[in-house]
């Protein structure tokens, strides 16, 4: 039974994952491919918990913390770029 919503679990967050993919491909804004990419993150480290609980494998644990740090770094990175462009150095005047 516990294999049966492990796996109904994974299809679903497999199901997440593709429609990301989908808006980091065709988002009509850079912000909507940064929030796909974030829900891409997400998603991978649900898939990895739901993985390491089914093959009982803590170590998958430790590749979801991982993944999450890296989530936050890769969503951090974005917003200093954002800013930025927008607000570009200015040269100093000689």
């Amino acid at each position: 039974m516990l294999d049966a919503i492990l796996v109904f679990q994974t299809v679903l967050l497999l199901a997440s994952l593709v429609m990301g993919l989908m808006r980091v491909v065709a988002g009509p804004t850079q912000f909507d491919r940064m929030l796909a990419s974030q829900l891409i993150g997400t998603t991978t480290v649900g898939i990895l918990i739901l993985m390491s609980q089914a093959l009982s494998r803590p170590a998958f644990i430790d590749v979801a913390l991982v993944f999450a740090l890296l989530a936050a770094v890769a969503s951090v990175t974005f917003v200093q770029q954002i800013e930025y462009d927008s607000d570009p150095p200015k040269e100093p005047k000689a």
